[in-house]
């Protein structure tokens, strides 16, 4: 784990060298002035030589100032380390999400993958931080003042010794206590988030249901449970202070009392006014040092669980990659199905495609037809290799997709989701996302095709009008055609429509199929629709059913050997005649 998180350190190793540089040179000079303030009380005030006072006051002066530099030096650079490997670190796993397959974003969801993206790189950011600063300065003070006190006096110093295993022992039992509770948190969160942007992305639904109340009861259970949970770890975390508390003050009190005795009894020849002095700096360096250590394991603690969701993004291999010499070059749009199976969970019961044989030459228009459920989409989303087949093989161009480099195959595949997304950014922005050097001229022509460009030249900025998040201020259809456009930029060999002329007008859809077999009678169009009028003229049409192909021809043919395409037929032919009527 800590191999994977320190790649993303990269540029900033540097930095934090210096953050840890500057850190030791600061504890260096902290363990040096309570040294320097013994001799002074000892040489200088106890004796009453004024020129051995200002001599120590003018270098103690000097150390405070260096230390204050050093410390403010390694808190800068310990900040700018923290920050770079936090940004490394979200950069590092959002090119990793960009290449998962669906399956792997599908295993983690999205809400998980945007908390680990926030909160979790939050938590380690700033673990980060306490561990270039903090955990650095703490051991060593800690073993150098240790030192020193020892040199100083042994028996005195055993004290020390004696209290550092009885804190580490309640530190220990404090974070085998509080990491499981963490661990659950943050699996919580993703609860949350999920709630969160369902809720946002639904809220018309939610309000046109009035269902404004459940939403709330169930953001209030999750929150709820995450309050519970981090009042759980943070109760035990208190104990912390105490524990470090009880430490320093019954170190303190005992080294007044021993200290003070042997003094006395020495008569000063054991031991100084001035070295017990610095002996209580060097108590409260140690004491001191533990608690910050302490704070440090804590927050080690509560980052811990977010590392290893971290690292889970970042060690997770896509279930798709290219072979070890893949084919570059799509030669046409033809595909074959060769006694295809497929299943989104190796161990599914029932395949979601069962033994699939079909052959789709080049240039063909192929309709496909068939019920909620008849695995219409996982059908289309094999070709380009969105998901790989359990059983047999899918071929374009008479190569299996598996053998194609999938940037190669996925640029000669366009495809118009069921579910169409725009993105914040203007009407030419968002259609460039099929061709990024497109030209004005192509993509109004584009638009054309897909029937976009009478709306958008009614528009106030034309194609250069704002689309909010979403295509939240355009209409169904009109998104639909925005992304069909878009698609046909991309000039491919294959065009697939999923479902994407479902919000249109009759008319528009029919205009959309004319313009696709006047210009672009090379590709090959595979249009999955509910309308039989969308597909009846299609080269050939293809009816599923639970995952199975139960019906292949022409319409006309269809309307005599399916039952399933005859009574779609049916129904909607007569819905028609009722409404003429």
């Amino acid at each position: 784990m800590i191999k994977t998180l320190a790649a993303s350190i990269r540029q900033y190793k540097k930095v934090s060298s210096l953050a840890i540089l500057f850190t030791v040179l600061e504890v260096g000079l902290d363990i040096l002035i309570p040294r320097l303030m013994a001799d002074l009380i000892d040489q200088g005030i106890e004796p009453g030589r004024m020129d051995v006072v200002m001599g120590y006051g003018t270098v103690l002066l000097v150390s405070a100032v260096l230390a204050l530099t050093f410390g403010a030096l390694g808190g800068r650079y310990a900040a700018r380390a923290a920050c770079g490997f936090a940004r490394n670190l979200r950069q590092s796993m959002y090119y990793k999400v960009q290449d998962f397959s669906f399956s792997n974003i599908d295993r983690f969801s999205t809400a998980s993958i945007v908390t680990r993206l926030t909160t979790d790189v939050t938590n380690v950011q700033m673990a980060y931080q306490m561990i270039v600063r903090l955990a650095i300065r703490c051991p060593v003070m800690l073993v150098v003042a240790m030192m020193v006190s020892f040199s100083i006096h042994r028996e005195l110093s055993l004290i020390f010794l004696g209290a550092a295993p009885l804190l580490f022992i309640g530190l220990y039992i404090i974070m085998r206590l509080t990491h499981p509770v963490f661990e659950r948190v943050f699996h919580t969160y993703d609860k949350l988030n999920q709630v969160v942007q369902e809720n946002l992305r639904g809220i018309r639904v939610v309000k046109s249901f009035t269902r404004e109340d459940h939403e709330n009861k169930k953001f209030d259970e999750i929150s709820q449970s995450i309050y519970k949970d981090f009042s759980k770890a943070e109760k035990t975390l208190a104990f912390n202070m105490p524990l470090m508390q009880a430490a320093m003050y019954t170190c303190t009190l005992l080294l007044c009392w021993m200290g003070a005795k042997i003094i006395v009894l020495s008569g000063g020849a054991e031991l100084t006014t001035g070295l017990l002095m610095s002996l209580f700096n060097y108590a409260l360096q140690i004491l001191m040092s533990l608690m910050a250590l302490s704070m440090v394991l804590v927050m080690i603690t509560i980052s811990r669980a977010s590392a290893e969701r971290i690292v889970e993004i970042l060690t997770e291999e896509s279930d798709l990659k290219n072979g070890p010499d893949p084919v570059h070059t799509v030669k046409d749009g033809s595909i074959d199905f060769d006694d295809v199976l497929f299943s989104y969970a190796r161990k599914a019961e029932r395949p979601v495609l069962d033994h699939v044989d079909l052959h789709i030459a080049s240039g063909q228009t192929v309709g496909i037809l068939g019920g909620i459920g008849s695995s219409k989409s996982s059908l289309v989303q094999l070709i380009p290799r969105l998901y790989d087949v359990t059983g047999g093989s899918v071929k374009v161009g008479g190569v299996d997709v598996r053998d194609y480099d999938l940037e190669a195959l996925r640029n000669q595949v366009a495809m118009v989701l069921q579910k169409n997304v725009l993105f914040s950014g203007t009407i030419k922005e968002n259609l460039r996302w099929g061709d990024e050097h497109a030209t004005d001229e192509q993509m109004v022509h584009a638009c054309q095709l897909a029937c976009a460009d009478e709306f958008i030249q009614q528009m106030p900025d034309g194609y250069d009008t704002y689309i909010e998040q979403g295509g939240a201020n355009v209409s169904g259809g009109q998104k639909q055609r925005l992304c069909i456009a878009r698609a046909l930029l991309k000039k491919p060999k294959i065009l697939i429509l999923d479902d994407s002329t479902s919000a249109v007008d009759t008319e528009t859809d029919a205009r959309i199929r004319r313009a696709f077999a006047q210009e672009i009678p090379d590709t090959t169009k595979i249009i999955i629709a509910q309308r039989v009028s969308s597909i009846q003229d299609a080269d050939q049409i293809i009816v599923l059913d639970a995952g199975r192909i139960v019906g292949l021809g022409k319409h006309d043919q269809l309307l005599q050997t399916c039952a399933i395409y005859r009574e779609a037929y049916e129904s909607q032919n007569k819905k028609g005649d009722d409404q003429n009527g």
